[in-house]
């Protein structure tokens, strides 16, 4: 009985040191200080306050200059995508078309959950024959990923692109399992 009066004694004392001690470690923390020069010692003047220097001599005005606060601004980036689809195979894909600063480039988000590693081919069309292909690997596993293609310079409109992605097995058949495109129609448009 009298451990546990001694245990509860114990842990009420502690609770009630914790505010006295930050008090006396004072409000710099890390390189922040409150401009008080604080502590308990301070306070209860058993040391003298913390000395400031005085502040440099004002230097003339900079001309006016817009300033930004915050992020800064991210060009806008426009896309056309195609639907989401999926195989019976265990592929799911959207493939889109980007334009951003002049620039286009395809894009294909996909979920292999195949169980095995597959082979992805993105290509954008453009116009007067213009084509851009990469080989992008997908690893067997069920995270999402992307395959994208270098950012070309822009030769026209936007809608004058498309891009196709397809996901085939990479063996000697390479069997498709899935092709997925930005113009394509969502399953039912016909």
């Amino acid at each position: 009985m009298n451990l546990r009066l001694i245990g509860i004694g114990a842990g009420v004392l502690i609770i009630l040191s914790l505010p006295l001690a930050g008090a006396i470690a004072g409000p710099d923390f890390a390189g922040q200080d409150d401009g008080k020069g604080g502590g308990l010692f301070t306070t209860l003047g058993l040391s003298e306050p913390a000395r400031t220097a005085p502040a440099p001599a004002a230097r003339p005005a900079a001309p006016a200059t817009a300033e930004r606060s915050g992020p800064a601004e991210q060009p806008r980036t426009d896309s056309h995508c195609g639907p989401e689809l999926s195989s019976p195979h265990g592929v799911e894909a959207q493939t889109c078309v980007l334009v951003a600063e002049g620039r286009t480039w395809g894009r294909s988000y996909y979920r292999n959950t195949s169980g095995r590693a597959l082979d992805a081919v993105l290509t954008v069309m453009g116009p007067a024959g213009r084509t851009v292909r990469i080989a992008c690997a997908v690893g067997a596993g069920d995270e999402p990923g992307l395959c994208e293609t270098p950012k070309e310079d822009s030769a026209g409109e936007p809608e004058s692109y498309s891009a196709v992605a397809e996901f085939a097995v990479p063996d000697d058949e390479g069997q498709l399992l899935l092709r997925s495109g930005s113009n394509s129609p969502a399953p039912g448009d016909g």
